[in-house]
């Protein structure tokens, strides 16, 4: 298995919604909107086109990782930071390390690009083997009730969550519609 990562051309847009929807399709957690989700990031100013990322294996697409702009408001600061949402695998492609290694991927060119840190709503078990933390370690809060133990950050370089503190402001392409 040859993996290989690229980023996100426009042409690849309906083959990554409908790889997304896929990955989600029988997901509990899930509101099975992801595909949706990722259209309207791609058309708001938090889209960063080099940070859509694609995995592929010999040529065919298995996966993709999405880092947004967000911020974390703090009492006197706005700190720049980026979401992962969503991180999703082919699902014959799934429990192979490809959704961790897509991770990693976007982790890299993050960074490259002098982004500082990054914040996920996800499975408590998964992320911390990415270098997530619990964001209430830091004083960051998400805007919506969720469980402590799902909100977590993970810092991209050293010093890269010093002083940051507050309560993260989600672009609006995450709260718009839920349409069918």
């Amino acid at each position: 298995m040859h993996l290989s990562f690229r980023s996100e051309r426009p042409q690849d847009y309906t083959a990554v919604e409908q790889l997304i929807a896929a990955a989600f399709r029988d997901e509990v957690y899930s509101d099975q909107n992801e595909h949706r989700l990722v259209a309207r990031l791609r058309q708001s100013p938090a889209f960063i086109p080099e940070l859509s990322i694609v995995a592929e294996v010999d040529g065919q697409l298995v996966g993709h990782a999405l880092l947004t702009r967000i911020a974390i408001e703090g009492a006197d600061r706005r700190f720049p930071s980026l979401a992962l949402a969503p991180i999703s695998v082919a699902p014959t492609w799934q429990r192979r390390g490809i959704g961790g290694r897509t991770i990693e991927e976007a982790h890299r060119v993050a960074q490259d690009l002098g982004h500082d840190s990054v914040v996920v709503l996800g499975h408590a078990d998964y992320y911390p083997r990415f270098g997530y933390e619990r964001a209430s370690r830091y004083g960051i809060v998400l805007p919506f009730e969720v469980p402590e133990e799902n909100a977590m950050v993970r810092a991209l370089r050293e010093g890269g969550l010093t002083g940051v503190a507050g309560r993260v402001i989600y672009p609006a392409a995450f709260y718009l519609g839920e349409e069918g």
